[in-house]
């Protein structure tokens, strides 16, 4: 079948003549490399606030992004309008921003390979509102029912259906339908005139809505989230000082997202801005540390069938037993580097270039009973779950917030406590690991990673971590 025939070939309304048509425009000015990304983008979100749905919002979006790579020059330019002038005129402005000596000759296009990481036949925003709307509903009634203490719930669905095709001056045509959905529950609860505390839960991915019918259903993340606020009312101001950490499985694992990922992204490595650039080979971690990036996990929300450049996702290994073993790629990273591609080139939309991004990110599990982690630590602080956080790349400098978190006591976990934030070094600190859990967990799927603007959904991970050293801010003792 021809792509016009193709559905899409008919939903961005153009055929293998017109793409070789777009690209040899885009290289009429000279050029390496040139793409073409089309996007066709129904998204829908609901939110209840009061037991009431406040509001119910759905939207489309459609367009097309030209890129043409000149060395180390981009130039990019994109359009709403799928006509082929607009997009003719797209493809000049792209070319005389990136003109160059080089010229690619262009043939045909071949395929890409398909997989289905994501097998959803009907995605979720093609339901009917009436029952995304009763999964806000369901949340709100069962959080409120879970404890008098709650005074205030709000609960939200977003989902999406993003539509892509892609094709490259290298002669690779490639397709997707990406589906994703969300759902979000947030608690607040007060103890007769004391301050309220707020507790936060939700998951989602490239599911069907069925995943929040039975699997991860509205009541499941209602009661985690009141469980979250409830458990606050009784926190006591954090220690502050150098102590042992251990970090919970799962969604903690955004501490190595931010302190380490983001640092081995190759962009940042290429202009040697990075702490770990041109340390590959060298130790800069624990020898228990092996870190992966992997967007090939099914219906994970950090995954793709091929990334925003039409590249098949991969396993990788970035960390191997405390070794730096690679970095994540886009094209013009991988191009420039004269490194193999890893299929990390990501854009928000089509109105934004590619760059290297990370897609699921986790510490492998390791040997030790979560148990005896705990039970080895005479004091420190036993960290569940993360709220906002920041690194600087260059350093590797980071701050979280722990938004649940507590004191280990003579090899006991006991009393939660408030405002702690976690300040350290990412590859100082991965030294310090000690032990390693063998309860390697993925987040729930809620996970929004921003670089230079763009934000795109990701997925980190990691089994319980104990972390000799670490700066804890809090209050004095």
């Amino acid at each position: 079948m021809s792509l016009s025939d193709s559905f899409f070939g008919q939903k961005f309304g153009v055929t293998e003549q017109d793409l070789q048509s777009y690209l040899s425009e885009a290289l009429s000015a000279g050029g390496d490399y040139a793409d073409l990304y089309f996007e066709y983008l129904s998204t829908s979100s609901l939110s209840i606030d009061e037991s009431i749905v406040k509001s119910a919002v759905q939207g489309v979006s459609l367009g097309v992004g030209v890129r043409v790579i000149s060395g180390a020059r981009t130039g990019y330019a994109y359009s709403d309008d799928l006509s082929a002038e607009k997009i003719r005129r797209a493809a000049r402005v792209a070319a005389c921003i990136a003109k160059g000596p080089s010229k690619v000759d262009k043939t045909g296009f071949e395929e890409s390979k398909k997989r289905n990481l994501y097998p959803v036949l009907k995605a979720s925003n093609e339901t009917s509102l009436s029952e995304r709307v009763e999964l806000v509903k369901t949340a709100d009634r069962a959080a409120r029912a879970c404890d008098p203490r709650v005074f205030q719930v709000q609960a939200s669905y977003v989902d999406s259906l993003r539509q892509v095709l892609v094709a490259n001056s290298d002669g690779i045509l490639s397709f997707d339908r990406q589906p994703m959905a969300r759902l979000g529950v947030t608690v607040l609860a007060r103890e007769g005139e004391g301050t309220p505390q707020r507790g936060y839960s939700g998951g989602g991915g490239r599911v069907a809505l069925d995943f929040f019918q039975v699997e991860k259903t509205p009541v499941y993340f209602a009661r985690e989230a009141t469980r979250q606020a409830i458990v606050q009312l009784d926190a006591v101001p954090a220690p502050a000082g150098e102590m042992t950490v251990v970090l919970g499985p799962g969604w903690p694992g955004i501490l190595l997202h931010e302190a380490v990922g983001h640092g081995l992204e190759a962009d940042f490595n290429r202009k040697k801005v990075s702490a770990f650039s041109d340390r590959m080979g060298e130790l800069v971690a624990s020898p228990l540390c092996t870190v992966i990036d992997d967007g090939t996990i099914q219906n994970r929300r950090g995954s793709l069938n091929v990334d925003d450049e039409g590249v098949p996702t991969q396993q990788n290994v970035l960390i191997e037993k405390g070794v730096l073993r690679g970095y994540l790629y886009d094209k013009l990273s991988s191009r420039l580097l004269r490194s193999g591609t890893t299929g990390n080139g990501r854009r928000e939309s089509y109105q934004h270039i590619p760059m290297p991004r990370m897609t699921n990110t986790f510490m492998l599990a390791g040997e030790s009973d979560p148990a005896d982690i705990i039970r080895s630590t005479p004091r420190g602080l036993y960290c569940a779950n993360f709220g906002g956080g920041q690194v600087d790349i260059t350093s590797g400098n980071f701050v979280f917030s722990a938004s649940e978190s507590y004191l280990i006591e003579d090899g006991r976990i006991t009393r939660p406590v408030r405002g702690a934030t976690l300040v350290g070094n990412g590859p100082e600190a991965l030294k310090y690991v000690s032990m390693v859990g063998n309860d390697l967990m993925l987040d729930e799927g809620v996970g929004i990673c921003g670089k230079e603007g763009q934000s795109v959904p990701v997925g980190v991970g990691i089994p319980t971590l104990k972390i000799d050293r670490m700066t804890v801010g809090g209050t004095a003792e």
